[in-house]
C-alpha cells in the first residue's frame, strides 16, 4: 500500500517510479528524472567505455565522468598541463585523454599516486580511524603496483607517472602552470596540501575537480576542503554526484 501510494505522488508530479526507465537516471547514488542524453553521446560513449577498459570494471559513474569531461574540456582551452592526484587504474584520465584525443593537444598529463591506496602514514591519528571506518563502496577497491597503469597510459605519449605518496612527490612535478586539477585521494589531509602546495601554479579559470566533495562517508574532506576554500574567498560547487567544483579566479 504504501509502495503504491509513492508511485501515485511521484505519478502526480509528472514522474513514474519505473525501474529501468531510460528517462531515470539511477547509478551511483544518484536519481534523476532530469535530461542525461548525455549517456547516449557517441563521444562521450566512447570515452567512458576507455575508463571502464581501464579500470576492468564498470563502476556506473556515468555522471561523474560526464562531469570530469566537461571539467577537462573547460580546461583544455586554457594555458597549461593537467593534474591528477588519486589515480588508481585511471578510470576518469583514461576517459578524458580518449576523448580530447589527448597527444593533438601539446599538453602534459601528470599522474600521481601511492599506486597501492591511501599512504596511511601522513593521516592523523582521528583521519586514519576514519578512513578505516568509513563504509566501503565499489570503486574502493586499489590497484596494487604501477605497472597495469602503465600499460594502460601507453597508449599516449604526453603522461607522466611518478609513483610515492603524495604531497611528497609533488617535487617531481615539472609544470608551471596547471589548468585542470583533479583530486581523489580519499583521505583530506594530502588534498588539502596538494592544492595548497599547487595553488600559485594554477592558471587563471583553471578547474579543480574535487571527487569526494560531498561524498558519503567523506565528511573530513568536506569540512577541510571547505576551509581551504572560504579562506581564499572562493565558493565551491556542490554536485548530487558528489562531487565539489572549484575555479581558480
Amino acid at each position: 500500500m504504501l509502495k503504491d501510494l509513492v508511485a501515485r505522488l511521484i505519478a502526480a508530479c509528472g514522474y513514474e517510479l519505473i525501474r529501468d526507465d531510460p528517462r531515470v537516471y539511477s547509478a551511483d547514488g544518484l536519481r534523476s528524472v532530469h535530461n542525461h542524453d548525455f549517456v547516449r553521446d557517441p563521444g562521450f560513449a566512447r570515452a567512458y567505455a576507455r575508463g571502464v577498459a581501464a579500470a576492468g570494471v564498470d563502476y556506473d559513474w556515468q555522471w561523474r565522468v560526464h562531469i570530469g569531461l566537461w571539467a577537462a574540456t573547460s580546461a583544455a582551452r586554457l594555458e597549461g598541463d593537467f593534474v591528477e592526484c588519486g589515480v588508481n587504474r585511471g578510470f576518469l584520465s583514461s576517459a578524458i585523454m580518449e576523448l580530447l584525443d589527448w597527444d593533438t593537444l601539446g599538453k602534459t598529463f601528470w599522474l600521481l599516486d601511492t599506486f597501492s591506496g591511501v599512504d596511511e602514514t601522513i593521516l592523523p591519528p582521528a583521519e586514519r580511524e576514519h578512513v578505516h571506518d568509513r563504509p566501503r563502496h565499489h570503486g574502493s577497491a586499489y590497484v596494487d603496483g604501477v605497472e597495469t597503469v602503465r600499460s594502460n597510459f601507453a597508449s599516449w605519449k604526453n603522461v607522466r607517472i611518478i609513483v610515492g605518496s603524495v604531497p611528497s612527490t609533488l617535487s617531481l612535478l615539472e609544470t608551471d602552470t596547471i589548468a585542470y586539477l583533479h583530486l581523489d585521494m580519499n583521505a583530506s589531509t594530502p588534498e588539502v596540501a596538494t592544492l595548497d602546495a599547487l595553488w600559485p601554479r594554477l592558471t587563471r579559470g583553471a578547474v579543480v575537480l574535487l571527487d569526494d566533495w560531498g561524498y558519503k562517508g567523506f565528511e573530513p574532506q568536506h569540512q577541510a576542503m571547505g576551509e581551504f576554500a572560504n579562506g581564499h574567498g572562493l565558493p565551491i560547487a556542490s554536485l548530487p554526484t558528489g562531487q565539489g567544483l572549484l575555479l581558480k579566479p
